[in-house]
């Protein structure tokens, strides 16, 4: 039988990022093997309730993952969050405290985003928030080239993925 997409999605990854400047919080969430940022949640607070959302929608279209590596903020670390996991099967793999080398994809994304796109942009509202990033996350996935997956885009790369094991 051949393989679907999300059996090629490897470990998600998720941490929070605050834009102080802007009093926002934004959760982007990245697959580690294709590089793909599924999405990018903006708002001025973001809690357990909220994560389960984000995790729910993504779900529906790429599928649940073995286990999903989160840092140990308090929207992660919650009983929602926590009985959500649970219930589908997937394992909440908490980096070290103090380790951000655990989630190495995570902080390099979220170094490369807050770069070329936080501190690129003046935001009006969140409506505005929301419209920029997403733009930037699509343009993240299917414009620009990533040498660490052999100077493809993610969506390139997970395409050609999808047809070596089709």
């Amino acid at each position: 039988m051949p393989l679907k997409l999300e059996d090629i999605i490897d470990i998600p990854q998720f941490q929070m990022l605050q834009d102080r400047l802007n009093e926002i919080r934004l959760l982007p969430i990245i697959d580690t093997f294709t590089k793909e940022c599924f999405w990018i949640e903006a708002d001025t607070s973001i809690g357990g309730q909220r994560v389960i959302q984000v995790l729910t929608r993504i779900a529906a279209i790429h599928g649940l993952p073995e286990q999903i590596v989160v840092d140990n903020g308090p929207e992660f670390i919650s009983n929602a969050v926590d009985a959500w996991a649970y219930a589908r099967g997937v394992k909440l793999q908490f980096i070290r405290p103090g380790k951000p080398v655990d989630n190495c994809y995570m902080e390099s994304f979220n170094g490369r985003f807050r770069d070329e796109c936080l501190n690129e942009n003046w935001f009006i509202n969140l409506d505005h928030v929301r419209t920029i990033v997403e733009a930037w996350r699509v343009d993240y996935n299917q414009t620009r080239p990533h040498s660490s997956l052999g100077d493809l885009t993610p969506a390139e790369f997970k395409m050609q993925a999808l047809a070596k094991i089709a």
